[in-house]
């Protein structure tokens, strides 16, 4: 099944939320391709979410504040979701299961 934007976009901060990471390394984390990828640091880097930086050696991506706190934001949510979805669940189990019926002594007594 395919990735909506907003989770392409949690997949890559989540990538980077640990430590900075090369696009080939991003790559392999989020299941993407690299052209793809670009575009998509590209967006985030114009919304001051991801920054780029540059290591002697290479070139690497770094979430930013603002980047981890649209992150936590977008984690929240969906951590909302599963209990929503869990609640909503248990709730249509419950009425659906009919409760079992308890006499008491004098009703076992009316009925004989």
């Amino acid at each position: 099944m395919r990735k909506s934007k907003l989770e392409t976009y949690e997949a890559i901060l989540s990538a980077l939320a640990k430590r900075p990471l090369t696009v080939d390394s991003i790559a392999y984390r989020t299941n993407m391709e690299c052209t793809i990828l670009e575009q998509f640091l590209n967006s985030l880097m114009k919304n001051g979410l991801v920054q780029e930086r540059f290591t002697r050696r290479k070139k690497v991506y770094a979430i930013t504040e603002r980047g981890m706190s649209v992150f936590r934001a977008l984690s929240f949510q969906r951590y909302l979701d599963k209990i929503a979805k869990s609640i909503k669940t248990m709730s249509t189990t419950v009425e659906t299961a009919s409760p079992p019926t308890i006499q008491s002594d004098e009703s076992k007594k009316n009925e004989e």
